[in-house]
């Protein structure tokens, strides 16, 4: 399938439920970036990483230790499908197109209906980057570099409101 462009959207998350099957390093690293921008955040997985274990227990998240159930999505606005399993993946998929809820299958890009983008935020400025799931090594570097350039200027801008 020829790759279409994604339109980049920001959007309010604080009071969406957001759905994360998987518990592994993608999981962490997608419910760390989230956690950014909201605390209504499931995880459901049958093991997980010593962080999202302790976030569970810090109650930052909230953690089931369980296969994933369909019933799991019923209030969803959006899932995140990072399982190690791409059939549940594909399952997960397939339940959010039928339920009307926004998914992003971790291992899947042509499953997606959005691209989790790298982020960078200081203050009120919020900068999102993908490769439209094609390279996010690429992705990466283009996110560092706009970071480089916003904390220079950020910071020629705050020292020029100290004077």
């Amino acid at each position: 399938m020829k790759n279409k462009p994604y339109f980049p959207m920001f959007i309010d998350l604080s009071d969406k439920n957001i759905v994360v099957a998987g518990g592994g390093n993608i999981a962490t690293r997608r419910i760390k970036t989230l956690l950014k921008f909201t605390r209504n955040i499931t995880v459901v997985a049958t093991k997980v990483t010593q962080e999202l274990m302790d976030l569970g227990k810090a109650g930052t998240v909230t953690l089931y230790i369980r296969p994933v159930k369909r019933s799991d999505f019923a209030n969803a606005y959006m899932v995140i499908a990072a399982t190690n399993d791409w059939k549940l993946n594909d399952e997960i998929h397939r339940v959010c197109k039928e339920e009307g809820i926004y998914v992003n299958v971790a291992s899947d890009r042509e499953a997606c209906d959005f691209y989790f983008p790298g982020v960078y935020m200081r203050d009120e400025m919020v900068v999102g980057v993908t490769a439209s799931g094609l390279d996010h090594k690429k992705a990466k570097r283009v996110r560092e570099e706009i970071q480089n350039a916003l904390e220079k200027v950020l910071g020629e801008q705050d020292e020029d409101e100290e004077r």
